[in-house]
């Protein structure tokens, strides 16, 4: 019998197998057969062509309209020019120097066209698009294969178009289908009517209809969340092996000394992650906890409290943040906080305070060896910092507890180096200001507990926030720089936030920009070339200071200046000397000006929908409303704008996450990016199938209870190394 770890290049040949591993990372036979379809089309249901999103690479099923072919001006060559329709809306062709291809393009015909979607002349269009006929008139052997029945359309790529690949996967399926094992224990797949998992391969590339589709995808959505469960129970079962160090609150210590000096009382709802947090840490099993909560909703202060506990029992914590300048933050507004508190062994310092260290990767070397000194021995119950804390070199006393800010933007290594400092596995503090739907953290986090804080503390000001469509209504973009100096008038200050830096080397059109140092997105859509580059911080200040912002004091900040200058911008602006920062995403998370009212984001369709709800969370942070303006050049009526008014509409930031998540691969979901490895979910939606999620739960952890080496359940351990490589398991554990 075939294996499914066979690889390609015995089913498809050498050429075709390095195509596939190199666009579509497809290797081995079993790769091939859960490469399921994206969508699938039928003959009469053309492609809604309105729909499409601006560079995705797409396979669509449409009609020739029309067919023109344009010689050059001056010059040798010609463009032939082919419009295709879905009845309502239309998309171009363009195939340059190819005039030939009028003989068999002709109107009336019906196709499958891949390439992917650009702008030209503010239409959308596929340049030299791969094509396949579907006519019988057009003799296409496709045509023939196709007829009857539906047709997948795979996610495919410029070098291997849906077409070849559902070649490439009827010989998988007519060849190896019998290799396929069954993963599912037989009761549960009994008990709730799931198809063999051979059959569920069949009709999931074969459907010849909508039923035998679903009933497909119904079980194959089973395995995904079956399988992803199983691994997180055992992992879950492993952590509570582990032994950690209790550190239970003690009375009369920092805690209590930092909770009476507070100026306002806490939240219920931080009181009550409070709770939950101190009973972790009592325990003798490592805390494993996810902290989420909307932007300003005190989460740094429920960490600080969790930090003081762990001193307060003996042990040292640190704070681990994504960029300098939040590290910075964080310091200046933990010390800020705790007062004497943060000054132990200090002139004027409290008598049961400790000391509260910063370290960053830009610190002068005498500094540096100070702050190194105190953790090493003790003296630093509190350490802050960036990256620089992963580093070998860096010691500590009696790591107790570690907090993670934002740790979507953190790599596991990084975070793993940071735990194994602790002469014990020390409890671990996950924070995110980007709210996660509870789905999605029992699928991602499922080994993690999970609190949520949802309640803002009193005196939050409201934000309004509204779509400025730049080129439609030139107009409301002058209005919008005119908010700014009224803002500033009133004695107030302003964020413009811009999606690149602007001082870089210039690129070739077509590549993707990189991410810049300190967090910065330089450019979160593609570098297309029929799409102007996306406004940069230096030369929208450079413009703002001399235009409709003159007279005004107008500072830059973005990760590439100098520490020293960010600290300093950044001092500045907290005490007031400047009135409009004009920044990258660095400014993201963390950065807390209660004086600062109003934002504008330029290009904010290049930026995603959690991640403007995290930018907006910058204003509106003191007693006056805040303001955010998303001034865009997108057209009404497209995705892009769509998503802008979702974000304009309302603050909840967990309906936000919904909408993001859905317009989001769900490998991205699952932590892909971080990882650099596939993702598990094709067929499973985590925000969807919740039911399934949650019974798949129940069942894997009943059967991970009785058998945790699943030593009875052969195809399943099959199942998990295919599903969750070595490289994803190590993701989830090292979480």
């Amino acid at each position: 019998m075939a294996a499914l770890d066979e690889p390609l290049t015995k089913l498809v040949g050498d050429r075709t197998a390095k195509v596939l591993a190199d666009s579509l990372k497809l290797r081995t036979v079993g790769d091939l057969l859960h490469h399921y379809p994206r969508r699938y089309a039928e003959r009469g249901q053309l492609t809604s062509l309105d729909e499409l999103e601006i560079d995705e690479h797409v396979t669509v099923l449409a009609r020739i309209e029309k067919v023109t072919l344009i010689p050059f001006r001056g010059r040798k060559g010609d463009r032939l020019e082919v419009v295709v329709t879905d009845g309502r809306g239309r998309l171009s062709l363009v195939f340059f120097n190819q005039g030939w291809r009028q003989k068999e393009l002709k109107p009336g015909l019906q196709g499958l066209f891949a390439g992917k979607v650009g702008v030209f002349n503010r239409s959308r269009q596929l340049a030299s698009p791969d094509y396949q006929l579907l006519d019988e008139s057009a003799d296409s052997g496709t045509a023939q294969q196709f007829a009857g029945r539906m047709i997948p359309v795979y996610p495919a790529s410029a070098q291997m178009p849906s077409w070849k690949l559902s070649l490439a996967i009827e010989m998988a399926l007519t060849t190896h289908l019998d290799a396929v094992g069954e993963p599912l224990p037989e009761a549960l797949r009994a008990e709730r009517g799931l198809l063999p998992l051979p059959e569920a391969l069949e009709l999931i590339h074969r459907p010849r209809n909508q039923a035998e589709l679903e009933r497909a995808r119904d079980r194959l959505r089973w395995d995904e969340a079956f399988v992803l469960q199983v691994a997180l129970a055992q992992r879950r079962a492993a952590a509570h092996a582990l032994p950690a160090v209790p550190r239970p609150v003690r009375s009369g210590g920092l805690l209590d000394a930092f909770d009476g000096k507070l100026p306002f009382t806490l939240t219920d709802g931080q009181q009550k992650v409070g709770a939950e947090i101190f009973a972790d840490l009592a325990s003798e099993h490592p805390m494993h906890r996810l902290l989420q909560g909307e932007v300003g909703s005190g989460k740094t202060l429920v960490a600080l409290r969790a930090m003081l506990t762990v001193v307060d029992a003996g042990g040292q914590a640190v704070l681990l943040a994504p960029t300098e300048v939040l590290a910075q933050q964080h310091h200046r507004s933990i010390v800020e906080m705790m007062g004497e508190l943060a000054e132990g062994g200090m002139l004027g310092g409290s008598e049961i305070g400790t000391k509260v260290v910063l370290l960053t990767g830009s610190m002068g070397v005498p500094a540096r060896r100070q702050v190194l000194s105190d953790m090493a021995c003790g003296n630093a119950g509190i350490a802050i910092g960036t990256h620089a804390l992963i580093e070998d070199k860096v010691q500590f006393l009696d790591l107790g507890l570690v907090v993670v800010d934002e740790q979507h933007r953190f790599g596991v290594e990084q975070r793993d180096a940071l735990r194994a400092k602790g002469g014990q596995p020390p409890h671990l503090l996950v924070m995110t200001a980007t709210p996660i739907p509870r789905t999605v953290a029992m699928t991602v986090f499922g080994d993690l507990e999970t609190s949520v804080l949802d309640q803002l503390p009193a005196g939050r000001s409201p934000i309004s926030s509204h779509v400025v469509p730049a080129l439609e209504k030139p107009n409301f973009l002058a209005r919008a720089w005119e908010r700014i100096r009224e803002e500033v008038a009133k004695g107030h200050q302003a964020y413009v936030v811009c999606p690149r830096i602007g001082d870089e080397p210039p690129e070739q059109p077509g590549k993707k920009r990189r991410k810049a140092d300190d967090g910065d997105q330089e450019d979160l859509g593609a570098a297309d070339d029929e799409r102007r580059p996306p406004l940069s911080v230096v030369e929208t200040a450079e413009l703002l200071a001399k235009g409709p912002l003159a007279g005004l004091r107008v500072e830059i900040l973005h990760g590439r200046l100098a520490p020293e200058a960010k600290d300093d911008v950044m001092r500045r602006f907290s005490a007031g000397q400047l009135d409009v920062l004009v920044a990258t995403t660095v400014i993201e998370v963390g950065v807390n000006v209660p004086n600062a009212t109003a934002m504008v984001i330029m290009d904010a369709d290049r930026f995603g929908v959690s991640q403007l709800h995290q930018l907006r969370g910058r204003v509106g942070r003191g007693s006056a409303p805040g303001l955010c303006l998303l001034v865009s050049e997108m057209p009404a009526g497209s995705a892009a704008r769509a998503r802008l008014e979702a974000v304009a509409g309302t603050l909840d930031g967990f309906a936000l996450s919904r909408i993001d998540l859905e317009q989001r691969r769900e490998g991205d979901v699952l932590g892909q990016a971080q990882s650099g490895v596939k993702s598990s979910l094709k067929v499973l939606s985590v925000l969807e199938d919740e039911e399934v999620i949650a019974e798949a739960r129940t069942a894997a952890a009943a059967l991970v209870a009785a058998d945790p080496e699943l030593t009875d359940h052969q195809d399943l351990r099959a199942a998990l190394a295919g599903l969750l490589d070595e490289d994803r398991a190590a993701y989830l554990d090292k979480g």
